[in-house]
């Protein structure tokens, strides 16, 4: 299927996450319109901005890059379906622990601020279990609003949030 291309950064910290994880791939590789063309490995990452109460609870993270002829609204309205299908609840607490969670990183190199979507994601750059993953994949990817790859901006990332890699092949 040949589309526009999207990142797509997946993650999970309840349950078997690995086995999450595969469920949301398969998932998203099933909708109409969607097809994968990469998949990063998977990393355990530290939780960052989660309550206290939860902070001992790691996360496992990785990157997909679609395919779409979906624009970018109904993407994301398919992903948050998939969310529900996979047992995501919203809870009334930010960054509460979750069975899945899936964030449209890219969109086709657009930037988008309507609808209830900001792309490229605004949290982005900031955040080590995205950019690893994202590296791996498409580490010279350089997205709208910044001048510099996706492999510079995870290199000069400061030191601390840790991500272990957890699998290569899933």
């Amino acid at each position: 299927m040949s589309g526009l291309e999207a990142g797509l950064s997946l993650g999970c910290n309840l349950d078997d996450q690995v086995s999450q994880l595969r469920a949301a791939r398969d998932a998203i590789e099933g909708l109409p319109e969607v097809s994968i063309l990469a998949s990063a490995p998977l990393y355990e990452t530290d939780p960052v901005g989660v309550p206290d109460e939860f902070a001992h609870i790691p996360f496992t993270n990785t990157i997909l890059i679609i395919a779409t002829t979906l624009d970018a609204h109904k993407l994301f309205k398919q992903l948050q379906r998939v969310e529900t299908a996979l047992g995501r609840k919203r809870a009334p607490r930010r960054n509460s622990p979750r069975l899945i969670d899936i964030d449209l990183i890219y969109y086709n190199g657009q930037t988008i601020r309507s609808g209830g979507l900001v792309v490229p994601h605004p949290r982005w750059t900031k955040r080590r279990f995205v950019l690893q993953p994202l590296t791996d994949v498409r580490g010279d990817l350089v997205l709208p609003g910044h001048d510099r790859r996706v492999r510079d901006i995870l290199a000069a990332l400061p030191a601390g949030q840790e991500v272990r890699p957890v699998m290569a092949q899933w």
